[in-house]
Protein backbone atom coordinates (compact mmCIF):
# COMPACT_ATOMS: atom_id res chain seq x y z
CA UNK A 1 0.00 0.00 0.00
CA UNK A 2 2.76 2.41 0.65
CA UNK A 3 4.17 2.42 -2.51
CA UNK A 4 0.68 2.71 -4.43
CA UNK A 5 0.83 6.40 -5.01
CA UNK A 6 -2.53 6.90 -6.69
CA UNK A 7 -4.62 7.17 -3.11
CA UNK A 8 -4.62 10.85 -2.78
CA UNK A 9 -8.70 12.18 -2.85
CA UNK A 10 -8.05 14.69 -4.97
CA UNK A 11 -8.86 13.65 -8.98
CA UNK A 12 -5.45 13.28 -10.78
CA UNK A 13 -4.71 15.75 -13.64
CA UNK A 14 -3.44 13.05 -16.04
CA UNK A 15 -5.33 13.19 -19.61
CA UNK A 16 -3.66 10.84 -21.68
CA UNK A 17 -2.61 6.81 -22.20
CA UNK A 18 0.66 8.06 -22.43
CA UNK A 19 1.25 10.04 -19.62
CA UNK A 20 -0.29 7.36 -17.60
CA UNK A 21 2.29 5.41 -18.74
CA UNK A 22 5.29 8.05 -17.97
CA UNK A 23 3.57 8.45 -14.41
CA UNK A 24 3.89 5.05 -13.65
CA UNK A 25 0.39 3.69 -12.51
CA UNK A 26 -0.32 0.22 -12.67
CA UNK A 27 -3.09 -1.89 -13.02
CA UNK A 28 -4.97 -4.40 -10.92
CA UNK A 29 -7.84 -6.37 -10.85
CA UNK A 30 -10.42 -5.66 -8.69
CA UNK A 31 -10.03 -8.16 -5.93
CA UNK A 32 -6.29 -7.59 -5.58
CA UNK A 33 -7.17 -3.66 -5.01
CA UNK A 34 -9.58 -4.54 -2.48
CA UNK A 35 -7.21 -7.02 -1.05
CA UNK A 36 -4.37 -4.25 -0.47
CA UNK A 37 -6.48 -1.96 1.32
CA UNK A 38 -8.49 -4.61 3.22
CA UNK A 39 -4.73 -5.35 4.54
CA UNK A 40 -3.49 -1.60 5.33
CA UNK A 41 -7.15 -1.45 7.78
CA UNK A 42 -6.34 -4.79 9.63
CA UNK A 43 -2.61 -3.53 9.87
CA UNK A 44 -3.83 0.30 10.82
CA UNK A 45 -6.48 -1.03 13.48
CA UNK A 46 -9.13 1.07 11.15
CA UNK A 47 -12.99 0.41 11.01
CA UNK A 48 -13.50 -1.23 7.44
CA UNK A 49 -17.38 -1.00 7.78
CA UNK A 50 -18.50 1.96 9.76
CA UNK A 51 -21.74 2.40 10.98
CA UNK A 52 -22.31 -1.19 10.88
CA UNK A 53 -21.91 -2.16 14.77
CA UNK A 54 -21.93 -5.69 16.88
CA UNK A 55 -19.93 -7.73 14.36
CA UNK A 56 -16.66 -7.10 15.68
CA UNK A 57 -16.08 -10.56 16.92
CA UNK A 58 -18.52 -12.54 14.60
CA UNK A 59 -19.31 -11.13 10.99
CA UNK A 60 -16.41 -8.59 10.45
CA UNK A 61 -13.52 -11.74 10.89
CA UNK A 62 -15.52 -13.91 7.79
CA UNK A 63 -16.06 -10.96 6.01
CA UNK A 64 -12.12 -9.92 5.91
CA UNK A 65 -10.79 -13.53 5.30
CA UNK A 66 -13.62 -13.53 2.11
CA UNK A 67 -11.91 -10.03 1.34
CA UNK A 68 -8.33 -11.55 1.86
CA UNK A 69 -9.21 -14.17 0.04
CA UNK A 70 -10.31 -12.70 -2.80
CA UNK A 71 -14.30 -14.14 -2.66
CA UNK A 72 -17.43 -13.35 -4.01
CA UNK A 73 -19.76 -13.39 -1.27
CA UNK A 74 -23.68 -13.76 -0.38
CA UNK A 75 -24.86 -12.62 3.19
CA UNK A 76 -27.62 -14.07 4.13
CA UNK A 77 -29.94 -13.27 7.33
CA UNK A 78 -33.25 -11.65 8.25
CA UNK A 79 -34.06 -8.18 7.23
CA UNK A 80 -32.44 -5.47 9.25
CA UNK A 81 -28.94 -6.74 9.61
CA UNK A 82 -27.28 -4.32 7.60
CA UNK A 83 -26.03 -6.75 4.78
CA UNK A 84 -26.87 -4.01 2.30
CA UNK A 85 -24.79 -1.23 4.20
CA UNK A 86 -22.22 -4.07 4.70
CA UNK A 87 -22.09 -4.67 0.61
CA UNK A 88 -22.42 -0.58 0.10
CA UNK A 89 -19.09 0.15 2.66
CA UNK A 90 -16.81 -2.52 0.27
CA UNK A 91 -16.34 1.24 -1.73
CA UNK A 92 -13.82 2.27 0.49
CA UNK A 93 -11.69 -0.60 -0.15
CA UNK A 94 -11.26 1.30 -3.46
CA UNK A 95 -8.88 3.95 -4.63
CA UNK A 96 -10.07 6.91 -4.53
CA UNK A 97 -10.06 7.67 -8.51
CA UNK A 98 -9.54 4.63 -11.08
CA UNK A 99 -8.24 5.55 -14.74
CA UNK A 100 -10.55 4.50 -17.75
CA UNK A 101 -10.44 5.05 -21.71
CA UNK A 102 -12.10 8.13 -22.28
CA UNK A 103 -16.01 7.75 -23.43
CA UNK A 104 -15.91 4.05 -22.57
CA UNK A 105 -19.52 2.58 -20.80
CA UNK A 106 -17.73 -0.27 -19.43
CA UNK A 107 -14.64 1.03 -17.62
CA UNK A 108 -12.34 -0.09 -20.14
CA UNK A 109 -8.31 -1.01 -18.48
CA UNK A 110 -6.00 1.82 -19.86
CA UNK A 111 -4.07 -1.00 -20.21
CA UNK A 112 -5.93 -4.03 -21.62
CA UNK A 113 -9.40 -2.29 -23.03
CA UNK A 114 -12.14 -4.96 -23.94
CA UNK A 115 -15.23 -2.67 -25.34
CA UNK A 116 -14.76 -2.27 -29.59
CA UNK A 117 -14.76 1.68 -28.59
CA UNK A 118 -11.84 1.29 -26.26
CA UNK A 119 -9.69 -0.97 -28.42
CA UNK A 120 -10.31 0.93 -31.51
CA UNK A 121 -9.38 4.43 -29.44
CA UNK A 122 -5.99 3.01 -28.35
CA UNK A 123 -5.38 1.46 -31.71
CA UNK A 124 -6.19 5.13 -33.50
CA UNK A 125 -4.77 7.19 -30.81
CA UNK A 126 -2.12 5.26 -29.09
CA UNK A 127 -0.13 7.10 -26.16
CA UNK A 128 -2.58 10.54 -26.91
CA UNK A 129 -5.37 8.26 -26.42
CA UNK A 130 -7.77 10.21 -23.65
CA UNK A 131 -8.33 8.85 -20.38
CA UNK A 132 -10.69 9.82 -17.84
CA UNK A 133 -10.85 9.11 -14.09
CA UNK A 134 -13.75 6.97 -12.29
CA UNK A 135 -14.29 8.33 -8.62
CA UNK A 136 -15.31 5.43 -6.26
CA UNK A 137 -17.94 5.48 -5.14
CA UNK A 138 -18.88 5.52 -9.18
CA UNK A 139 -17.81 1.76 -9.26
CA UNK A 140 -20.54 0.21 -7.27
CA UNK A 141 -23.51 -1.13 -9.03
CA UNK A 142 -26.71 -2.50 -7.28
CA UNK A 143 -29.91 -4.43 -8.73
CA UNK A 144 -32.52 -5.35 -6.74
CA UNK A 145 -33.69 -9.04 -7.47
CA UNK A 146 -37.39 -8.49 -8.32
CA UNK A 147 -38.95 -11.31 -11.14
CA UNK A 148 -39.25 -9.24 -13.64
CA UNK A 149 -35.59 -8.64 -13.73
CA UNK A 150 -34.05 -9.88 -17.34
CA UNK A 151 -31.06 -10.96 -19.04
CA UNK A 152 -31.10 -7.79 -20.53
CA UNK A 153 -31.12 -5.76 -17.10
CA UNK A 154 -28.17 -7.42 -16.28
CA UNK A 155 -26.13 -8.31 -18.99
CA UNK A 156 -27.29 -6.40 -21.79
CA UNK A 157 -29.04 -5.97 -25.26
CA UNK A 158 -28.89 -5.24 -28.82
CA UNK A 159 -30.09 -1.39 -28.76
CA UNK A 160 -32.11 -0.79 -31.67
CA UNK A 161 -31.98 2.79 -32.06
CA UNK A 162 -27.86 1.88 -32.84
CA UNK A 163 -29.00 -0.15 -35.45
CA UNK A 164 -31.96 1.79 -36.87
CA UNK A 165 -28.60 4.80 -37.04
CA UNK A 166 -27.40 1.99 -39.86
CA UNK A 167 -25.36 -0.46 -38.32
CA UNK A 168 -25.33 -4.02 -38.67
CA UNK A 169 -26.32 -6.54 -35.82
CA UNK A 170 -23.02 -8.03 -36.27
CA UNK A 171 -21.59 -4.84 -34.87
CA UNK A 172 -20.50 -5.26 -31.49
CA UNK A 173 -21.19 -1.32 -31.02
CA UNK A 174 -24.68 -1.97 -31.62
CA UNK A 175 -25.10 -3.56 -27.98
CA UNK A 176 -26.60 -1.42 -25.19
CA UNK A 177 -24.27 -2.99 -21.65
CA UNK A 178 -26.34 -4.41 -18.92
CA UNK A 179 -25.86 -3.20 -15.43
CA UNK A 180 -22.85 -6.08 -14.80
CA UNK A 181 -20.93 -4.93 -17.58
CA UNK A 182 -21.38 -1.34 -16.68
CA UNK A 183 -19.50 -2.13 -13.18
CA UNK A 184 -16.44 -3.54 -14.90
CA UNK A 185 -13.66 -2.54 -12.04
CA UNK A 186 -15.93 -2.41 -9.65
CA UNK A 187 -18.65 -4.35 -6.80
CA UNK A 188 -21.60 -5.49 -8.16
CA UNK A 189 -24.46 -6.22 -5.72
CA UNK A 190 -27.31 -8.19 -6.56
CA UNK A 191 -30.47 -7.60 -3.16
CA UNK A 192 -32.73 -10.54 -2.24
CA UNK A 193 -30.84 -12.94 -4.78
CA UNK A 194 -33.04 -15.80 -4.46
CA UNK A 195 -35.74 -13.58 -5.95
CA UNK A 196 -34.34 -13.40 -9.13
CA UNK A 197 -35.83 -16.14 -11.69
CA UNK A 198 -33.78 -19.31 -12.06
CA UNK A 199 -33.17 -18.48 -15.42
CA UNK A 200 -31.98 -15.14 -14.96
CA UNK A 201 -29.10 -16.84 -11.96
CA UNK A 202 -28.48 -18.91 -15.23
CA UNK A 203 -27.29 -15.87 -16.77
CA UNK A 204 -24.72 -15.19 -13.52
CA UNK A 205 -22.58 -18.46 -13.83
CA UNK A 206 -20.06 -16.84 -15.85
CA UNK A 207 -19.82 -13.89 -14.87
CA UNK A 208 -18.78 -15.95 -11.04
CA UNK A 209 -16.85 -18.37 -12.97
CA UNK A 210 -15.25 -17.79 -16.35
CA UNK A 211 -15.56 -13.77 -15.04
CA UNK A 212 -17.17 -13.27 -19.03
CA UNK A 213 -20.64 -12.07 -20.17
CA UNK A 214 -22.14 -13.15 -23.46
CA UNK A 215 -24.89 -11.02 -25.27
CA UNK A 216 -27.20 -13.31 -27.21
CA UNK A 217 -26.16 -14.94 -30.12
CA UNK A 218 -23.06 -12.61 -30.52
CA UNK A 219 -19.26 -14.12 -30.75
CA UNK A 220 -18.69 -11.31 -28.29
CA UNK A 221 -16.67 -11.69 -25.44
CA UNK A 222 -16.06 -9.70 -22.58
CA UNK A 223 -13.58 -10.75 -20.22
CA UNK A 224 -14.67 -8.83 -16.81
CA UNK A 225 -13.40 -7.85 -13.65
CA UNK A 226 -15.90 -7.69 -11.54
CA UNK A 227 -16.58 -8.19 -7.92
CA UNK A 228 -20.07 -9.99 -7.31
CA UNK A 229 -21.66 -9.74 -3.33
CA UNK A 230 -24.81 -10.85 -2.96
CA UNK A 231 -27.53 -10.85 0.02
CA UNK A 232 -30.67 -13.07 0.78
CA UNK A 233 -33.23 -14.01 3.31
CA UNK A 234 -32.88 -17.56 4.62
CA UNK A 235 -34.60 -19.51 2.00
CA UNK A 236 -37.19 -20.99 4.47
CA UNK A 237 -38.57 -17.89 5.38
CA UNK A 238 -39.10 -16.43 1.71
CA UNK A 239 -40.02 -19.25 0.07
CA UNK A 240 -40.51 -16.64 -2.90
CA UNK A 241 -37.32 -18.33 -4.89
CA UNK A 242 -34.49 -20.26 -4.28
CA UNK A 243 -30.70 -19.63 -5.37
CA UNK A 244 -30.13 -22.28 -8.45
CA UNK A 245 -27.21 -25.00 -6.74
CA UNK A 246 -24.67 -24.04 -9.74
CA UNK A 247 -24.79 -20.86 -9.06
CA UNK A 248 -24.19 -20.86 -5.01
CA UNK A 249 -21.41 -23.17 -5.69
CA UNK A 250 -19.28 -20.49 -7.26
CA UNK A 251 -19.83 -17.76 -4.30
CA UNK A 252 -16.54 -18.22 -2.24
CA UNK A 253 -17.89 -17.35 1.04
CA UNK A 254 -21.80 -17.57 2.57
CA UNK A 255 -21.40 -15.13 5.71
CA UNK A 256 -24.42 -15.24 8.12
CA UNK A 257 -25.95 -12.00 9.77
CA UNK A 258 -27.47 -11.26 13.27
CA UNK A 259 -29.00 -9.36 15.37
CA UNK A 260 -27.46 -7.52 18.10
CA UNK A 261 -26.74 -9.74 20.75
CA UNK A 262 -26.01 -7.33 23.35
CA UNK A 263 -28.57 -4.32 24.45
CA UNK A 264 -26.46 -1.93 25.16
CA UNK A 265 -25.38 -2.58 21.15
CA UNK A 266 -28.85 -2.26 19.36
CA UNK A 267 -29.17 0.83 21.87
CA UNK A 268 -26.22 2.19 20.00
CA UNK A 269 -27.46 1.43 16.82
CA UNK A 270 -30.88 2.73 17.41
CA UNK A 271 -29.19 6.17 18.75
CA UNK A 272 -27.41 6.47 15.23
CA UNK A 273 -30.27 5.87 13.00
CA UNK A 274 -33.14 7.36 14.67
CA UNK A 275 -34.15 10.25 12.72
CA UNK A 276 -35.02 13.05 15.24
CA UNK A 277 -36.74 16.36 13.23
CA UNK A 278 -36.36 19.33 15.07
CA UNK A 279 -39.19 20.55 16.75
CA UNK A 280 -38.51 23.70 18.66
CA UNK A 281 -37.98 21.58 21.71
CA UNK A 282 -35.08 20.05 23.14
CA UNK A 283 -34.92 16.07 22.94
CA UNK A 284 -33.87 14.03 26.06
CA UNK A 285 -34.42 10.36 26.04
CA UNK A 286 -33.90 8.45 29.49
CA UNK A 287 -31.87 5.84 29.27
CA UNK A 288 -34.31 3.67 30.54
CA UNK A 289 -36.64 4.20 28.66
CA UNK A 290 -34.45 3.70 25.53
CA UNK A 291 -33.66 0.59 26.91
CA UNK A 292 -37.57 -0.65 27.64
CA UNK A 293 -37.82 0.09 23.61
CA UNK A 294 -34.59 -1.91 22.78
CA UNK A 295 -35.66 -4.89 25.20
CA UNK A 296 -38.91 -4.90 23.53
CA UNK A 297 -37.63 -5.38 20.33
CA UNK A 298 -35.37 -8.59 22.20
CA UNK A 299 -38.42 -9.96 23.67
CA UNK A 300 -40.27 -10.19 20.49
CA UNK A 301 -37.09 -12.21 19.09
CA UNK A 302 -37.69 -14.58 21.46
CA UNK A 303 -41.22 -14.58 21.92
CA UNK A 304 -43.26 -17.97 20.46
CA UNK A 305 -46.15 -15.68 19.52
CA UNK A 306 -43.73 -13.85 16.76
CA UNK A 307 -42.79 -15.50 13.93
CA UNK A 308 -39.17 -16.06 14.21
CA UNK A 309 -38.45 -17.11 10.64
CA UNK A 310 -39.15 -13.41 9.36
CA UNK A 311 -37.24 -11.99 11.90
CA UNK A 312 -37.50 -9.23 14.26
CA UNK A 313 -35.73 -6.30 12.27
CA UNK A 314 -33.25 -3.45 14.23
CA UNK A 315 -35.41 -1.37 12.07
CA UNK A 316 -38.36 -1.65 14.71
CA UNK A 317 -36.56 -0.70 17.88
CA UNK A 318 -35.05 2.80 15.42
CA UNK A 319 -39.00 3.30 14.34
CA UNK A 320 -40.28 2.86 18.06
CA UNK A 321 -37.46 5.13 19.14
CA UNK A 322 -38.69 7.87 16.85
CA UNK A 323 -42.51 7.54 17.46
CA UNK A 324 -42.08 7.36 21.30
CA UNK A 325 -40.29 11.00 20.73
CA UNK A 326 -42.94 11.65 18.22
CA UNK A 327 -45.78 11.35 20.82
CA UNK A 328 -43.69 12.79 23.80
CA UNK A 329 -42.99 15.87 21.47
CA UNK A 330 -46.68 16.30 20.40
CA UNK A 331 -47.65 15.65 24.34
CA UNK A 332 -44.87 18.59 25.66
CA UNK A 333 -46.05 20.96 22.88
CA UNK A 334 -49.51 20.46 24.16
CA UNK A 335 -49.12 20.96 28.07
CA UNK A 336 -46.15 23.68 27.19
CA UNK A 337 -43.79 22.35 28.70
CA UNK A 338 -39.86 23.03 28.19
CA UNK A 339 -38.50 19.87 26.37
CA UNK A 340 -39.91 16.94 24.82
CA UNK A 341 -39.12 13.72 27.56
CA UNK A 342 -40.68 10.46 26.78
CA UNK A 343 -42.79 8.86 29.88
CA UNK A 344 -44.54 5.86 30.12
CA UNK A 345 -47.85 7.08 29.38
CA UNK A 346 -46.21 7.36 25.33
CA UNK A 347 -45.32 4.20 24.86
CA UNK A 348 -48.84 3.26 23.95
CA UNK A 349 -48.01 5.03 20.73
CA UNK A 350 -45.62 2.49 19.75
CA UNK A 351 -47.81 -0.35 18.84
CA UNK A 352 -48.83 0.70 15.60
CA UNK A 353 -44.72 1.40 14.87
CA UNK A 354 -44.23 -2.31 15.96
CA UNK A 355 -47.95 -3.89 13.96
CA UNK A 356 -46.16 -3.50 10.71
CA UNK A 357 -42.28 -4.98 11.58
CA UNK A 358 -43.53 -8.52 13.19
CA UNK A 359 -45.62 -11.42 12.50
CA UNK A 360 -47.41 -12.55 14.93
CA UNK A 361 -48.38 -16.13 15.22
CA UNK A 362 -51.65 -16.63 16.88
CA UNK A 363 -54.66 -18.77 16.83
CA UNK A 364 -57.13 -16.10 17.39
CA UNK A 365 -57.48 -13.23 15.44
CA UNK A 366 -57.17 -9.65 16.79
CA UNK A 367 -54.91 -10.24 19.53
CA UNK A 368 -51.90 -8.74 18.36
CA UNK A 369 -52.10 -5.44 20.36
CA UNK A 370 -53.16 -7.74 23.18
CA UNK A 371 -49.84 -9.92 22.78
CA UNK A 372 -47.52 -6.78 21.89
CA UNK A 373 -48.89 -5.39 24.96
CA UNK A 374 -47.73 -8.03 27.39
CA UNK A 375 -44.47 -7.74 25.19
CA UNK A 376 -43.63 -4.30 26.21
CA UNK A 377 -44.70 -4.81 29.66
CA UNK A 378 -42.33 -7.68 30.41
CA UNK A 379 -39.68 -5.09 28.59
CA UNK A 380 -41.16 -2.49 31.16
CA UNK A 381 -40.33 -5.22 33.86
CA UNK A 382 -36.83 -6.31 33.10
CA UNK A 383 -35.57 -2.98 32.61
CA UNK A 384 -37.51 -1.81 36.42
CA UNK A 385 -35.56 -4.77 37.88
CA UNK A 386 -32.37 -4.12 36.21
CA UNK A 387 -32.70 -0.63 37.45
CA UNK A 388 -34.51 -0.40 40.76
CA UNK A 389 -32.90 -1.87 43.88
CA UNK A 390 -35.00 -3.89 46.46
CA UNK A 391 -34.29 -0.90 49.36
CA UNK A 392 -36.13 1.29 47.15
CA UNK A 393 -38.67 -0.61 46.15
CA UNK A 394 -39.34 -0.95 49.98
CA UNK A 395 -39.24 2.31 50.19
CA UNK A 396 -41.92 3.97 48.41
CA UNK A 397 -43.76 0.96 48.92
CA UNK A 398 -43.89 1.86 52.13
CA UNK A 399 -44.71 5.21 51.72
CA UNK A 400 -48.31 4.18 50.49
CA UNK A 401 -51.15 4.45 53.63
CA UNK A 402 -54.41 3.95 52.82
CA UNK A 403 -55.18 6.91 51.75
CA UNK A 404 -52.02 7.95 48.98
CA UNK A 405 -52.74 8.07 45.66
CA UNK A 406 -50.70 9.33 42.67
CA UNK A 407 -52.25 9.69 39.29
CA UNK A 408 -50.01 9.91 36.06
CA UNK A 409 -51.02 10.47 32.27
CA UNK A 410 -50.36 12.16 29.67
CA UNK A 411 -52.49 15.50 30.48
CA UNK A 412 -50.54 16.05 33.80
CA UNK A 413 -47.60 18.64 33.19
CA UNK A 414 -44.01 17.86 34.49
CA UNK A 415 -44.67 21.00 37.26
CA UNK A 416 -47.06 17.98 38.90
CA UNK A 417 -44.88 15.64 38.77
CA UNK A 418 -42.51 17.52 41.19
CA UNK A 419 -45.32 18.19 43.59
CA UNK A 420 -45.40 13.99 43.67
CA UNK A 421 -41.88 14.00 44.97
CA UNK A 422 -42.48 16.85 47.32
CA UNK A 423 -45.32 14.68 48.85
CA UNK A 424 -43.33 11.20 48.56
CA UNK A 425 -40.32 11.91 49.56
CA UNK A 426 -39.86 8.69 49.40
CA UNK A 427 -39.89 9.18 45.34
CA UNK A 428 -36.61 11.14 46.08
CA UNK A 429 -33.66 9.53 45.84
CA UNK A 430 -34.97 6.47 43.40
CA UNK A 431 -35.47 9.50 41.09
CA UNK A 432 -32.28 10.95 41.58
CA UNK A 433 -30.34 7.36 40.55
CA UNK A 434 -31.99 7.18 37.42
CA UNK A 435 -32.12 10.88 36.50
CA UNK A 436 -29.18 12.82 38.52
CA UNK A 437 -30.06 16.39 38.23
CA UNK A 438 -32.37 15.57 35.72
CA UNK A 439 -34.74 18.52 34.52
CA UNK A 440 -38.51 18.54 35.65
CA UNK A 441 -39.77 16.78 32.34
CA UNK A 442 -36.64 14.10 33.06
CA UNK A 443 -37.83 13.27 36.80
CA UNK A 444 -41.96 13.19 35.29
CA UNK A 445 -40.48 10.41 33.29
CA UNK A 446 -38.98 8.82 36.11
CA UNK A 447 -41.22 8.89 38.63
CA UNK A 448 -44.05 7.20 35.95
CA UNK A 449 -41.37 4.57 35.31
CA UNK A 450 -41.14 3.88 38.46
CA UNK A 451 -44.98 3.94 39.26
CA UNK A 452 -45.84 1.37 35.99
CA UNK A 453 -42.62 -0.86 37.41
CA UNK A 454 -44.00 -1.39 41.16
CA UNK A 455 -47.20 -1.79 39.50
CA UNK A 456 -46.12 -4.91 37.15
CA UNK A 457 -43.96 -6.06 39.91
CA UNK A 458 -47.50 -6.60 41.84
CA UNK A 459 -46.19 -3.33 44.34
CA UNK A 460 -48.87 -1.25 43.58
CA UNK A 461 -52.83 -1.55 42.29
CA UNK A 462 -53.39 0.57 38.95
CA UNK A 463 -56.12 1.96 37.79
CA UNK A 464 -56.91 3.46 34.14
CA UNK A 465 -59.54 5.21 32.66
CA UNK A 466 -59.25 7.54 29.50
CA UNK A 467 -55.72 7.99 29.49
CA UNK A 468 -55.07 8.87 33.22
CA UNK A 469 -53.72 5.82 35.57
CA UNK A 470 -53.69 6.61 39.72
CA UNK A 471 -51.79 4.16 41.65
CA UNK A 472 -52.60 3.21 44.93
CA UNK A 473 -51.26 0.43 47.74
CA UNK A 474 -51.96 -3.24 47.17
CA UNK A 475 -53.56 -5.32 49.56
Amino acid sequence: MASNPWLDETEPTIATLGELRAAGWQSRPIKDEIREHTLARIVDGTTMFPGVQGYDDTVVPQLQHALLAKHDMVLLGERGQAKTRIIRSLTGLLDPWMPIIAGSEINDDPYNPVSKHARDLVEAEGDNAPIAWVPASDRYGEKLATPDTSIADLIGEVDPIKVAEGRYLSDELTLHYGMVPRTNRGVFAINELPDLAERIQVGLLNVLEERDVQVRGYKVRLPLDVMLVASANPEDYTNRGRMITPLKDRFGAQIRTHYPYELDVEASVVKQEAFIPDSGLPVSVPDFMANVIVRFTHLARRSGQVNQRSGVSVRMSVSNTETLVAAATARALRLGEASAVPRVCDLDAIFPSSAGKIEIESLDEGRDEEILDHLLNAALVEEFRERVGGGAVHQITEAFDDDTVVSTGDDIPASSYVEIVADNPAFADAVEALVPGGSAEERASAIEFLLEGMHLTKRLNKDAVAGRSSFRIRY
